[in-house]
């Protein structure tokens, strides 16, 4: 499965949120509730939020970061995203190296490495297929 991008977007695989999310996974889904529709959707693998600036990108950003989940770290002197990547989809995809993430720039999707993109899942639920 494969999640829809749109303006600036934050994926964070959802098994990182059953950890990391204080209340899981289901906690996770209760706090969203509101948006789902709106910035928030997500496949079986990936959760996705998002915003249309880089200043409301940053915030949402530093949110999760207070949740416990590390946004980057230093490999070999370069930053990476760890727990979550913010990927700005109109361009070049995510903005620093995120090896755990694949981004199709064709057809605007990301899914999780290792798996297969199968059916698109977007802000009204599947939005595309294979």
């Amino acid at each position: 499965m494969a999640i829809a991008l749109e303006y600036i977007d934050l994926v964070i695989p959802i098994a990182k949120i059953r950890e990391k999310y204080p209340g899981g996974w289901k906690q996770c889904l209760r706090d969203h509730e509101q948006l789902f529709g709106a910035r928030v959707w997500f496949d079986e693998c990936l959760f996705r939020d998002g915003t249309m600036n880089s200043q409301d990108m940053r915030l949402l950003v530093e949110r999760w970061a207070q949740l416990g989940f590390a946004p980057w770290e230093s490999r070999n002197g370069s930053d990476v995203w760890l727990d979550m990547c913010v990927l700005e989809s109109s361009a070049s995809g995510p903005t620093m190296p995120c090896d755990w993430l694949v981004f199709d720039s064709d057809r605007r999707i990301a899914y999780l490495r290792g798996t297969e993109p199968g059916d698109v899942w977007g802000r009204d639920g599947v939005v595309g297929e294979k």
